[in-house]
């Protein structure tokens, strides 16, 4: 019974139907009755009459602690916010003379990213007469993907834009 923040939650006085269906505070079928009468057990009860299925029919109400409820709601809201992980985009950038070395220290910072649930943007800047042989960007691309092929697939292959060379890595997912 989760109740979307568009979805505005009738309650008590609110609750205009002629009968609704009414579930008692225990989870029990209480039948179908009047507004009216479902309103009056809920408030002999010290609790509220909550609208839970408005397209049912006749609409569907629980007799309730409406403030509890609300309380719980945003309390697991709260909870499912503090666990999700936003996926960050991290840039790599390689140059088309790059060492050994330098590669090896870039791929692993690229690994560190992708285990941290990242994605990589892996780019190479053609400067001057670099831009005549865009194939040795490719070749150090390759290179670069097949080297974290363990960890990462490729979610968009390299490509030439302007003077830059793009490739997008992800994390693969664990089975």
């Amino acid at each position: 019974m989760i109740i979307s923040k568009e979805q505005q939650v009738q309650v008590n006085d609110e609750i205009r139907d002629k009968e609704v269906r009414v579930i008692g505070s225990d989870g029990a079928q209480l039948g179908i009755m009047s507004s009216a009468k479902a309103l009056d057990i809920a408030e002999r009860g010290n609790l509220d009459l909550v609208k839970i299925a408005p397209q049912a029919l006749p609409p569907v109400c629980k007799i309730m602690d409406y403030g509890k409820f609300r309380f719980e709601q945003q309390k697991r809201e709260k909870e499912a916010r503090k666990n999700q992980h936003i996926v960050e985009l991290k840039e790599i950038r390689l140059s088309l003379n790059i060492d050994k070395h330098d590669f090896d220290t870039k791929a692993n910072h690229a690994a560190k990213f992708l285990k941290d649930g990242n994605k990589v943007k892996v780019s190479i800047r053609f400067r001057g007469r670099e831009m005549g042989h865009p194939e040795h960007g490719l070749e150090i691309m390759r290179r670069f993907a097949e080297t974290l092929s363990e960890i990462a697939n490729v979610e968009k292959p390299a490509v030439l834009e302007g003077r830059n060379m793009l490739m997008f890595l992800v994390v693969k997912p664990v089975k």
